[in-house]
């Protein structure tokens, strides 16, 4: 159904194809309206496996679902690839990459982006894991890296091909520092057996202590089991800064390192023309029971970007696919209420649980007062994620997927499908060799002199 035959619909906007809006829209399948759907991508990712993609063990298209595909039987759907670049809340119209759109209802579903607590330094050099695009620069990083420290005849700069510093300890962190380590143990020796791989370290960096919106339990085994696995954990500590060769530590400890993984907070995905009371901390939306914005009437907000403050939870309902689902499937029913001119109702959420894995049989599962760690919680991790995962296809892929690599060691996507090459900072300064600018024979040579620059411009203590 084209937007133009049905001009007299109430129409409904969503901005976002993420676990929220897909449920919105899915909910409204049967209703006498119009629903427009607008994403800067064709396709929905599932992002708890992003960092599946990024170590090799999936590829991307087995976690990306084409969005026109999930709604190709709702007939009062239209989607269209777009950026939003203003909200109008006056006139009711969006300004798009494809020209205006007006809407009845708007529904923000644009999820979060990473948030690098302005420092530009830490945002230029180290690697996020927010979207298919960032996760397959950072597969294409560490096996760049890998094939750089077969090259490196310097021990210690060799070394640093090989450390991974991860910053920020919660599920992602934990997540990634696992599956590294599982490369490392498994993977990597019978790809590169003329490195010696005992020299390969795996850091893991948290201001407080790792996974702590779960239970203690939680937290203890899962410190335990990635220490088994060869993770340094470093708790307690804050990266102050990371020029592109060193990670310099709240506490004066400096470690030398080519990857640094951010995965350390989230910022809402916000465009502007809100109210100025509407926005929070972190660029979230602040919003009421009813998911609906702070100063309007018909703008509503779901998933990591609404800021919905309740007694159970002062700081906000947490930022995670289930609380998404929960609040787009809500905020569906409540617009075909409003539809027909009836009472909303306000939105509850139902907790059904945190997890986290951590490598080959290892998980931790809390619901409610129950725990579950090991082999146990493991199952439960692939299970539930598997649910979730949009398109049979999808399912059957990673299923398999992770049956191959669970019997051979082995992960079957370590391809440089394009190379991943960092800009250099305008900030840069000048007494640093611009390497793009060299011929590629002293590309090592002009890199070795970024760094003795470096080196003494501030003297360092290496850890």
């Amino acid at each position: 159904m084209a937007l133009q035959e049905t001009p007299n619909l109430p129409r409904i906007v969503i901005i976002g194809g993420g676990f929220g809006g897909l449920q919105v829209a899915r909910q409204l399948r049967k209703q006498n309206c119009e629903v427009f759907l607008i994403d800067r991508n064709n396709y929905h990712t599932f992002q708890p496996l992003l960092y599946q993609v990024a170590t090799g063990g999936l590829e991307p298209d087995s976690i990306a679902f084409p969005l026109r595909k999930i709604f190709i039987n709702q007939h009062n759907l239209t989607f269209r690839v777009a950026e939003v670049g203003l909200i109008n809340t006056a006139e009711k119209f969006l300004e798009t990459s494809i020209g205006p759109i007006t809407y009845d209802y708007l529904v923000i579903a644009t999820g979060s982006t990473t948030n690098f607590f302005g420092n530009k330094s830490i945002e230029h050099f180290s690697m996020p894991m927010k979207s298919i695009p960032e996760a397959i620069n950072l597969r294409s990083l560490i096996l760049q890296n890998m094939e750089d420290a077969l090259l490196e005849i310097n021990k210690d700069h060799r070394d640093a091909f090989m450390t991974f510093v991860i910053v920020g300890g919660g599920p992602t962190g934990v997540e990634m520092a696992g599956a590294l380590s599982e490369l490392k143990n498994h993977v990597l020796p019978k790809d590169y057996p003329e490195l010696d791989l005992s020299h390969m370290k795996i850091y893991l960096i948290e201001s407080s202590d790792i996974l702590a919106a779960m239970s203690e339990k939680s937290t203890e085994d899962a410190k335990r089991d990635l220490t088994k696995m060869g993770v340094d954990i470093l708790l307690h500590k804050r990266v102050v800064s990371y020029d592109g060769d060193f990670v310099h530590l709240n506490d004066g400890q400096v470690l030398e390192a080519e990857n640094v993984i951010w995965s350390a907070g989230v910022m809402g995905d916000l465009m502007p023309g809100l109210p100025p009371e509407a926005v929070a901390k972190s660029n979230r939306i602040v919003v009421d029971s009813f998911n609906r914005v702070a100063g309007t009437s018909t703008i509503f907000a779901i998933g990591d970007i609404a800021s919905m403050i309740t007694d159970k939870y002062p700081t906000g309902i947490p930022g995670v696919a289930p609380a998404a689902m929960q609040q787009g499937k809500h905020l569906g029913k409540n617009l075909i209420l409003s539809l027909k001119n009836q009472e909303m109702k306000p939105f509850v959420y139902f907790d059904k649980g945190t997890m986290a894995t951590i490598g080959r049989n290892q998980a931790v599962v809390d619901f409610r007062k129950f725990h579950l760690n090991g082999i146990l919680a493991w199952y439960t991790w692939m299970f539930v994620h598997l649910f979730f995962l949009v398109g049979f296809r999808n399912r059957l892929i990673v299923f398999i997927n992770w049956i191959y690599n669970y019997f051979s060691y082995d992960r079957g996507a370590r391809v440089i499908i394009r190379r991943f090459n960092r800009t250099k900072m305008v900030e840069e300064p000048a007494t640093v060799v611009d390497i793009a600018a060299v011929p590629l024979a002293a590309g090592k040579i002009a890199k070795e002199l970024n760094r003795v620059a470096k080196i003494a411009e501030k003297p360092i203590t290496m850890a």
